[in-house]
């Protein structure tokens, strides 16, 4: 890559947009969550709290490529 591209900084933005919208929904529910009991806390934050990482493959894809699937040949 000789020279920079726009797509970095956005895909930056658009991280930092994601985890931001998911720690206030996450956030949201945090009154209904905490009635429950402590175990089904304890998975319910566990799952969401790996579930933020899924849609960062396709977008860092994006951001080093311009592409957001991988290609059929299997070269990205």
């Amino acid at each position: 890559m000789n020279e920079p591209s726009w797509r970095r900084p956005a895909g930056i933005a658009a991280i930092l947009l994601l985890i931001l919208v998911w720690a206030i929904l996450v956030a949201t529910f945090a009154g209904q969550i905490g009635r429950l009991p402590i175990l089904v806390q304890a998975l319910f934050y566990l799952v969401v709290g790996i579930a933020w990482i899924a849609p960062l493959k396709p977008l860092l894809r994006w951001s080093q490529t311009g592409q957001w699937r991988q290609r059929r040949d299997g070269r990205d």
